[in-house]
């Protein structure tokens, strides 16, 4: 059975496999985000830390959290191309 063409007479095609790994390192990137903005907010509020030192301590746990599990989620999503 011949493959349907999509407009124009292209065959339409799914996204690349790079594509689809910067997807999953963006999703993997939010997700970690926002674990992270919770667990580094319980922990510096459990510290005592306050005003300039809870944003800064805040957003790098995010960035650290948001960056390690958009990594391995990108990794991941390279294992199934």
């Amino acid at each position: 059975m011949p493959v349907p063409l999509g407009v124009g007479g292209v065959s339409q095609s799914g996204p690349s496999c790079f594509d689809r790994m910067k997807m999953g390192f963006m999703i993997g990137f939010c997700v970690g985000m926002a674990t992270g903005g919770l667990f580094g907010g319980f922990n510096a509020f459990r510290y005592g830390l306050r005003g300039r030192e809870l944003v800064n301590n805040v957003g790098k746990v995010m960035v650290q959290g948001g960056g390690s599990f958009g990594t391995f989620m990108a990794i991941g999503t390279g294992i199934r191309c």
